[in-house]
C-alpha cells in the first residue's frame, strides 16, 4: 500500500481558477501541513521537479503537503503577478488546503527565492492559520546589493584565480571588456542614498526585515553555499538593522548547494530539516 495519496483539484482566487495538488499520508496526517509557495516565473513542479519530490517525501513521512500555481502561471488562469502581490493567491491556497485536508490545524509556508519573500509578506499581513515559515535563499535583491555581492564573490574569486590570469595572458579575455564590466559594477555598488546598502531600496529588503520582525510564529532560513541570492541575503542580514533578527535565528547553510538544491542529497536534507521544523512548530503551538 502506498504511503501517501495525491489528488489534484482547482480552487478559486478572485474569479480565476488555480490548480492545486495535495500529497497526503495514507494514515492521518500531522496537525501542521506544508504549503509550497511558488514565486517568479515558476510553477508547481519546480526546477528538477523539486517541489514534486519534496511534497511526496513529506507525505511519506506523515505531513500533508500542497503545491499550487499562482494566477497567470502554469495551469492557472488570470494575469501574471509580481511575487510581492500574491497575498490573495496564498490566502486562497490556504483556504483550499484546509477544505481538502480535514483535521489540519496549521500551515507552514515553504518558499524558495521570491516565493520565500512572498511567504513573509503574507504571514506578516496576518493569518492565524500560519504556523511557521521555511525560507530558502530569500530574495532581497537591490541594484546596490547585487553589485556589491558580485564584487565580493565574483570579481574577488576571478582576480585570485590562476586560470583567469592564464586566459587573460593568452588573449582569451579582452582587457577593456573586463575593465568595463568591473567599472560598471563598481559604480552600481557605491550608488546609494547615504542610508547604507541594506536600505538602498525601500521595497523588498525593508519589507522583508519589517515582515520578519512582525512575525509571531517561528521561521527558519536555509541558504545555499553556491548562490549569489543567498550571499546577498547574508550581506543584508549582517547590517545593523538586522541585529535583532540575527539574534533570533541563525540560518541553516548547505555549503555546496546551488540555488535550487538540485542534487538528491541536498533535497533529502531539505526534507529532513522541513520535517524537523514541522515538529518544532507543532510543539510550540501545543505550548501556547
Amino acid at each position: 500500500m502506498s504511503q501517501y495519496l495525491e489528488r489534484a483539484f482547482f480552487f478559486d482566487c478572485a474569479g480565476e481558477s488555480l490548480p492545486g495538488i495535495i500529497a497526503c499520508p495514507s494514515a492521518a496526517p500531522r496537525q501542521i501541513g506544508v504549503l509550497i509557495v511558488v514565486g517568479g516565473p515558476q510553477y508547481r513542479v519546480g526546477s528538477q521537479r523539486q517541489f514534486v519530490l519534496l511534497a511526496r517525501e513529506l507525505a511519506a513521512a506523515g505531513v500533508a503537503c500542497m503545491r499550487f500555481d499562482v494566477r497567470g502561471m502554469g495551469d492557472a488562469s488570470g494575469a501574471a503577478r509580481a511575487f510581492d502581490t500574491l497575498n490573495d493567491d496564498i490566502r486562497a491556497a490556504v483556504d483550499a488546503f484546509y477544505a481538502q485536508t480535514p483535521g489540519l490545524a496549521g500551515v507552514m509556508l515553504w518558499g524558495l527565492c521570491d516565493g520565500a519573500s512572498a511567504s513573509v509578506f503574507y504571514a506578516a499581513a496576518g493569518d492565524a492559520r500560519v504556523a511557521g515559515l521555511v525560507l530558502l535563499n530569500p530574495w532581497v535583491r537591490t541594484e546596490v546589493g547585487a553589485a556589491r555581492t558580485r564584487l565580493r564573490h565574483y570579481y574577488a574569486r576571478r582576480l585570485l584565480s590562476a586560470a583567469f590570469w592564464r586566459k587573460l595572458c593568452a588573449g582569451g579575455v579582452h582587457p577593456l571588456d573586463a575593465l568595463g564590466g568591473l567599472w560598471r559594477t563598481l559604480r552600481r555598488a557605491w550608488r546609494s542614498s547615504g542610508r547604507g546598502a541594506s536600505e538602498a531600496s525601500p521595497n523588498t529588503a525593508t519589507r522583508m526585515r519589517i515582515g520578519l520582525q512582525a512575525l509571531a510564529v517561528p521561521w527558519w532560513v536555509i541558504l545555499s553555499g553556491c548562490d549569489d541570492v543567498a550571499r546577498e541575503f547574508e550581506r543584508l542580514a549582517a547590517s545593523p538593522e538586522w541585529a535583532a533578527l540575527r539574534a533570533a535565528r541563525t540560518p541553516y547553510r548547505l555549503d555546496e548547494a546551488d540555488h535550487t538544491f538540485s542534487r538528491a542529497v541536498w533535497r533529502a536534507e531539505l526534507a529532513r530539516q522541513t520535517l524537523a521544523w514541522v515538529r518544532a512548530a507543532e510543539d510550540q503551538r501545543g505550548q501556547a
